[in-house]
């Protein structure tokens, strides 16, 4: 058991490509990001056995005034913890993290995971993912989407919208941080998505629907790994409901990663009770808790750094009041902290 160095990099990346249990968010890439953007300090580990990596855990360390000072497994990931091809690995990964958290005295440590792995841990039952297997054919796939939902889609289709790969985030970033506003959340920064889009090159993609004079009206950032896509951040203006916009735009994506011969569609993370949960259940896909565990060190209870705490409410509202060039300058330094 031990810490990561620069030279395991190519042995990380090589363990994540084969082990069945990682994930997008288990790329080393993710360090760099971590650490550059947001600055943030990681402090990677493996389990060797017999000189090959049999389990890593990515953790950063996301200190704050406000909302704490935490270990997580990982900030701005929907999925983390630990991933391992051999048993034993992983708690001896969880005792080493667990020990660590107590040595830098950190508020609590908290492994994002699909599948529990620590009974004993507090649980935060709040989040759900959505994943569903693709079907061999575009209109197979067409056809399995809920009636009322299809229609939506169609809809989209015969308002004229099409949709294109942009090579920059420039169009995504101005309608993602104008939908971040409406909605009352403070935006990531514009370098961020070029450093993923650096970092993940074609692994990380930008789709654009524009309408028919062109205009850009909705767009998905979607991270791609094995046979997997991932829909991850997105944005619109407001006058894509009356084109059915944002429907038109996962079928888009759904039908590009059919013909790429992609295997999974996973719609990412909700909160339960929702409009984006509603949204996702509409298109036939079923919630499938995540687990989110926590080992409290120095806190009495889980923290609860979400839009679901009232307290939060307050900040929301006057969010949604303050000017665009104000929360597109100050977001990011708040949203580093979130995790």
């Amino acid at each position: 058991m031990r810490a990561y160095r620069a030279e395991d990099r190519a042995a990380w990346s090589e363990f994540v490509a084969r082990c069945p249990e990682a994930t997008f968010f288990h790329r080393i890439e993710w360090r760099d990001i971590l650490e550059k953007v947001f600055r943030h300090r990681t402090l990677y580990l493996l389990a060797e056995s017999e000189g090959r990596i049999v389990g890593v855990l990515p953790l950063a360390r996301v200190r704050s005034l406000v909302f704490g000072d935490a270990m997580l497994s990982l900030p701005f990931a929907v999925y983390g913890g630990a991933a391992v091809t051999e048993p034993g690995a992983r708690p001896a990964l969880h005792n080493l993290a667990r020990a660590m958290s107590r040595t830098l005295g950190v508020g609590h440590l908290e492994l994002r995971n699909r599948a529990a792995t620590e009974p004993d841990w507090p649980l935060q039952d709040l989040y759900v993912t959505f994943r569903k297997t693709l079907l061999p054919g575009v209109e197979a796939n067409m056809l399995a989407i809920p009636r009322k939902q299809r229609a939506m889609v169609r809809k989209g289709i015969e308002r004229g919208l099409s949709s294109v790969i942009d090579a920059s985030v420039d169009r995504f970033y101005e309608l993602y941080a104008d939908n971040q506003h409406r909605h009352g959340t403070p935006p990531h920064s514009r370098r961020y998505f070029r450093a993923l889009k650096d970092a993940f090159g074609s692994d990380c993609e930008v789709l654009t629907v524009l309408d028919p004079a062109g205009a850009p009206v909705s767009s998905v950032l979607s991270f791609y790994f094995r046979d997997e896509v991932l829909p991850y951040y997105a944005g619109d203006v407001v006058r894509a409901r009356e084109f059915a916009a944002n429907d038109f735009k996962y079928w888009e994506l759904m039908r590009r990663a059919v013909e790429r011969g992609l295997k999974t569609f996973d719609y990412g993370r909700s909160k339960l009770g929702t409009g984006s949960f509603s949204f996702k259940k509409n298109w036939g896909f079923e919630p499938e808790p995540l687990y989110y565990e926590h080992c409290l060190v120095r806190r009495s209870t889980i923290p609860q750094n979400n839009p679901a705490n009232p307290k939060y409410r307050a900040f929301i509202n006057i969010w949604r009041r303050l000017p665009r060039p104000v929360v597109d300058a100050v977001g990011p330094a708040i949203v580093r902290n979130l995790g």
